[in-house]
C-alpha cells in the first residue's frame, strides 16, 4: 500500500509537469506541421529530449518544495528573529549575488555577449578579452540583484510602497537608455529576464514571503512579493553602466 501511494503521487507529479509543458509542445507542433509544414529533424531525439524535461520539471519542482523554499523562508525568520539588521542585509545581498552569478542562463548570455562583441569589433578579438568582459557582465549582473534584494528587503521591513520604488527605477532605465551605447541596450534589457531563472526566483521569493511572515503587520501576499522585480530592475540599470565603462 505505501509503495503504490508512491507510485501514485510520483504519477500526479509527472502528469502536473506534462500539462505544464503541454502547451509549448502544441504551439512547436503546430507551427513546424502546419506553418513550416516540415517534419521535425532527429524525431526520436526531440521526444526523448521531451521525456527528459518533462523528469526534470517534475524533480526540478519538488526539489523547491522540499528544499529551497523552506531553507529561504526559514533562515529569513531566524535572521529577523535574531533582530540584527546587519546580518540581514549581508545575507540578502549574499543570495541575490550568489545565486544570480551560478544562474545557467546568465552564464550562456554573458558568453554569447562576449563572442558577438569580439566579432563585431566591439571589444579586442582574444579569448582572455572574452572572458574577462564574460565574467566583467556576470559580476555587474550579480552586484545588481544582491543591491536589488537589499532595497527590497529594506522596503519590506519599512513598508514603502513598491510601486514608487518600481516607477522611480524605470524611469532611470528610461534616462539611462538616452545616454548608454546602442550595442548594450538591447543586452541590458534582457538581462532583466536573465536574472529572474530558476535559481534565482525560488530563493529570493522564499526570503521575502518568510520576512513579510515573521514581520508584524506585513502581509506575505502584498508585502513578502515584489523582490523579482527589482532583481530585474536594477540589472538593466548596472549593464547600461557597464556598457558606458567598456565601449
Amino acid at each position: 500500500m505505501k509503495y503504490k501511494n508512491y507510485i501514485l503521487s510520483i504519477l500526479k507529479k509527472l502528469w502536473s509537469a506534462i500539462k505544464d509543458l503541454l502547451p509549448i509542445i502544441l504551439v512547436v507542433v503546430f507551427f513546424q506541421s502546419v506553418v513550416i509544414q516540415q517534419p521535425f529533424p532527429q524525431i526520436g531525439e526531440v521526444i526523448f529530449g521531451i521525456l527528459f524535461v518533462i523528469a526534470g520539471l517534475m524533480l526540478f519542482i519538488e526539489g523547491l518544495e522540499i528544499g529551497l523554499f523552506p531553507i529561504g523562508e526559514t533562515m529569513a525568520y531566524a535572521l529577523a528573529k535574531k533582530g540584527s539588521l546587519l546580518w540581514l542585509m549581508i545575507f540578502a545581498f549574499a543570495l541575490g549575488f550568489s545565486t544570480t552569478i551560478a544562474e545557467p542562463a546568465l552564464i550562456a548570455v554573458a558568453k554569447e555577449a562576449s563572442e558577438i562583441s569580439s566579432g563585431a569589433g566591439l571589444i579586442e578579438n582574444s579569448q582572455k578579452i572574452m572572458d574577462l568582459y564574460a565574467m566583467g557582465l556576470r559580476l555587474s549582473v550579480a552586484f545588481s540583484v544582491g543591491l536589488a534584494i537589499v532595497i527590497g528587503v529594506l522596503r519590506i521591513l519599512k513598508g514603502w510602497p513598491l510601486y514608487y520604488l518600481i516607477i522611480g527605477g524605470y524611469v532611470l532605465v528610461m534616462l539611462m537608455t538616452m545616454i548608454a551605447p546602442k550595442e548594450i541596450i538591447g543586452l541590458a534589457y534582457d538581462a532583466g529576464g536573465v536574472t529572474t531563472s530558476t535559481i534565482t526566483v525560488p530563493l529570493v521569493t522564499a526570503l521575502g514571503v518568510g520576512l513579510a511572515t515573521v514581520i508584524k503587520g506585513r502581509s506575505p501576499l502584498l508585502d513578502g512579493f515584489g523582490l523579482i522585480a527589482f532583481a530585474s530592475l536594477l540589472p538593466m540599470i548596472f549593464v547600461m553602466a557597464y556598457g558606458l565603462f567598456w565601449f
